[in-house]
């Protein structure tokens, strides 16, 4: 069983004026497996404005923490559809970039109803995995994510 290897995961999104923090708070939350203890995550929310001045909060979550960053990256993968996974597969080039960051992008809304769909438009939730490969190359790192997503 191919298992990805990560040094930490990130979720990332926009809690814009116009939302409720809260229900953003919960739309991230879908992708944190329950067992992870809050002390494994590190939040961060930056306020700051958009193109006309309107507030919007950046909000990070970080897991650094070895065995949460193991439960999630199971997590994340049982959330994934098939569909989903074939789309990240075909795409993968364009998902990883030169340091070893893996981009999954999912659809804010879908998340806040508890699921998981990847999306592409602008009202995203995003997860950067940083994959652990050797040798830390763009190449090791797509063909561990290649491994996993197709087993």
């Amino acid at each position: 069983m191919a298992k990805l290897q990560a040094h930490h995961i990130r979720v990332s999104t926009f809690a814009h004026a116009t939302e409720d923090p809260e229900k953003v708070l919960e739309a991230m939350g879908t992708f944190f497996p329950e067992d992870i203890p809050s002390e494994d995550i590190e939040f961060e929310v930056v306020e700051t404005e958009g193109y006309f001045g309107n507030p919007i909060k950046v909000i990070n979550a970080e897991v650094k923490r070895s065995r949460s960053v193991k439960k999630m990256l199971e997590h994340i993968k049982e959330l994934l559809s098939e569909e989903d996974k074939e789309y990240l597969l075909e795409n993968l080039e364009e998902k990883v970039d030169d340091t070893g960051t893996f981009f999954i992008r999912f659809n804010k809304q879908k998340a806040y109803l508890g699921e998981a769909e990847v999306g592409e438009g602008e009202d995203v939730i995003q997860v950067k995995i940083k994959v652990k490969a050797f040798p830390m190359k763009k190449e090791s790192v797509v063909k561990a994510i290649k491994e996993w997503l197709s087993e």
